[in-house]
């Protein structure tokens, strides 16, 4: 439930804004704590991926390879392929373009183009 207040919560309040993402730190902190004691596996099967978004929706690359890494171990080709979408993202750019306007950033031109 922490995670979901944390993670999915300020992202559909706060849309379009910098404080869709306030909590994230707060959001990898729990989920990381939560994988490393287990309780990732230790819930129903349709609830893991809620463990991994966190870290999924990090504009570090070590986040997104740790979110590459748990997905791969829950074996979901869904959740694979999602994390593996984000990860490229964060590859290529170091962040995630569509959060430019929000954060206050500006869009290079190869960022124009991919969005």
């Amino acid at each position: 439930a922490l995670l979901l207040l944390l993670d999915q919560f300020p992202r559909n309040l706060y849309r379009d804004s910098a404080h869709a993402w306030a909590t994230d730190p707060k959001a990898r902190a729990v989920a990381r704590r939560a994988v490393d004691r287990g309780w990732m596996l230790a819930v129903e099967p349709e609830l893991r991926g809620f463990f991994i978004l966190p870290f999924e929706h990090s504009e570090d690359l070590a986040d997104q390879e740790l979110s590459l890494a748990l997905a791969a171990e829950l074996e979901d080709p869904d959740l694979i392929k999602w994390a593996a979408i984000h990860h490229d993202v964060i590859a290529r750019f170091g962040r995630f373009p569509h959060r430019n306007p929000a954060l206050g950033r500006a869009t290079t031109p190869e960022e124009r183009t991919f969005l």
